[in-house]
């Protein structure tokens, strides 16, 4: 399969409600999401194109270190919200969008639904055995928007106490 421009990223389980938008306050989120908006000159990093209530949402792209069980911040990525719907296919699926973003992935990738349901599938496997480990997560990518990623750790172990 060629590279994809479009993919699933579907967040384990064991991570749900462990982000950055649930992280950060109010203020610090929208700061981080008018950064990311703004650079992307309010349109989708994706497909260019724009959402009919407000132009792009913020995505987080995570990358996963199974040996580790090291979930680590990466980037943030301004996009329309059907590609922010295909990446959180898992829950276009519980919402009944499933066919919508299925049909985005398709049309974004140049794919056929064979294709792309096989993706799917396998996107599906990948979340299913990522979803069995418990996660660390990596923040340090929010330094880069001046986020004191210290200050946040310290915050969420004393909130598990």
């Amino acid at each position: 399969m060629t590279e994809l421009l479009l993919t699933i990223e579907l967040v384990p389980q064991t991570s749900w409600m462990n982000n950055v938008r649930a992280i950060l306050t109010v203020k610090q989120w929208n700061a981080l999401r008018g950064t990311v908006s703004d650079k992307a000159w309010n349109v989708c990093q994706i497909c260019g194109g724009v959402g009919p209530k407000h132009p792009v949402e913020c995505h987080e792209i995570w990358e996963y270190n199974e040996r580790k069980q090291i979930q680590k911040l990466t980037g943030m990525l301004a996009l329309c919200p059907d590609c922010h719907q295909v990446k959180h296919f898992g829950l276009a699926r519980v919402m009944g969008k499933a066919d919508k973003a299925l049909k985005h992935l398709m049309k974004i990738n140049s794919m056929k639904k064979k294709e792309a349901e096989a993706y799917v599938e396998e996107a599906f496997k990948t979340w299913k055995r990522r979803s069995a480990l418990e996660w660390t997560l990596d923040l340090s990518h929010l330094k880069q928007y001046g986020v004191n990623t210290e200050t946040i750790n310290k915050t969420k172990e004393q909130a598990k106490r």
